[in-house]
């Protein structure tokens, strides 16, 4: 599953984070690649222990806490801290796939990438090229979202970003591990709560909210791993 998320960070927030991200350090985004990932890699990203890195991180990550829409699609588990990357002057990532197990920043413990993520800064309108291009079951998706706006999609897609000819991409990219391992029970599950949602929603108290939602949390202990 695909899925474009909307108006994450409020305006206000939005604005600060970008000025506070304009002013930072950036280094050869190559110095974060892994073997295959450095032959196509071509930007320029924040050190993981940029100070501007973590601030804005944590601005983003209780935002999404606060986001319904991406809880119900992504069931997180472990979110790793969000990284940042710029593209200007012809820059891009050639076609790669993301590592499999990452070490989560400062500590031993890993984490199992089961979905990406992908926040824009900057909207469409302030550069050209830039598509992320995200292959998948389903055919190739090209995604370009405004500021403020992220798409979510599996790990295991094959995925690249094209050159960027004008002006700057600037997003935030990160990996979580779900509480449900696979794909495709993830899309059912986030289905059927939208379902239940809609449900409750045309016809309040009707006792077939009750019942779904029992079997929706009935799945979810089936198939969740802590």
């Amino acid at each position: 599953m695909i899925l474009s998320i909307p108006d994450i960070l409020p305006a206000d927030a939005l604005r600060r984070a970008r000025e506070r991200l304009e002013t930072a350090d950036w280094i050869d985004g190559r110095a974060t690649a892994g073997h295959q990932g450095a032959r196509v890699k071509n930007n320029r990203q924040l050190p993981v222990e940029s100070p501007v890195a973590r601030e804005v991180g944590t601005v983003l990550l209780q935002a999404l806490a606060r986001t319904p829409l991406f809880v119900s699609a992504a069931l997180p588990l472990h979110i790793l801290p969000p990284m940042f990357n710029s593209y200007s002057g012809g820059e891009q990532f050639g076609t790669h796939v993301d590592g499999s197990i990452r070490t989560i920043p400062g500590t031993d413990k890993r984490l199992r990438t089961d979905l990406s993520c992908t926040f824009f800064f900057a909207g469409p309108e302030e550069y050209d090229g830039g598509e992320l291009i995200i292959e998948d079951t389903y055919g190739v998706k090209s995604v370009k979202l405004p500021a403020g706006h992220m798409v979510l999609y599996p790990s295991t897609s094959l995925h690249r970003v094209t050159p960027v000819t004008r002006g700057t991409r600037l997003c935030s990219f990160f990996w979580l591990q779900s509480m449900i391992r696979e794909d495709t029970k993830r899309s059912l599950l986030f289905e059927m709560d939208v379902a239940i949602q809609r449900l409750g929603a045309d016809t309040p108290g009707h006792p077939s909210v009750v019942q779904l939602t029992g079997v929706y949390h009935n799945l979810i202990r089936q198939w969740a791993e802590m």
